[in-house]
């Protein structure tokens, strides 16, 4: 994996639970579009979250959903698949709390992606997409306070199982 060396690795608190969403542009030319990652910490122990287009070889029970894919707080490549260059992430919101707090609630929700994300083995440009499993998230945890704009998407996908 990747190092990234960012400045948002200052915003982890090794005691506590915390869920970060990340995002930037897709690769050119589709970088009008946006890709989202959650980042989650659970008390030190840190891990990336995202829905990528094509299936994980690593764990092949998460389909569509990896796991560590890349370093936490690293950008997608501007030109795919061009590493030398990368997006800068944005900081999109976070939810951070101690034990049966929202942050911990949420932690488990993502880690357990695979037994609750309804389309963990479909992707779609138009979605299921990466946007698709970010406003799942969001849907189930409205503390996080973020409105997608029309650059993520897919958010507007039917979701299944809201509750």
């Amino acid at each position: 994996m990747e190092k990234s060396n960012s400045p948002f690795e200052g915003l982890i608190k090794k005691d506590k639970y915390q869920v970060f969403v990340f995002a930037n542009p897709a690769p050119i030319p589709i970088s009008f579009a946006r890709h989202p990652w959650f980042v989650l910490n659970k008390k030190g122990i840190i891990s990336r979250w995202e829905v990528l287009h094509f299936k994980n070889e690593v764990d092949k029970d998460l389909k569509h959903v990896h796991l560590n894919r890349r370093a936490p707080f690293l950008g997608f490549d501007i030109i795919y698949p061009i590493k030398k260059y990368l997006w800068k992430p944005k900081l999109l919101g976070y939810l951070e709390g101690d034990e049966g707090s929202f942050a911990e609630k949420a932690v488990e929700l993502i880690e357990n992606s695979r037994k609750n994300y309804p389309y963990y083995d479909r992707y779609s440009f138009f979605g299921p997409n990466s946007n698709t499993y970010l406003q799942w998230v969001l849907n189930k945890f409205p503390e996080f306070l973020i409105k997608l704009s029309w650059h993520f998407i897919g958010k507007d996908f039917k979701i299944k199982n809201l509750t």
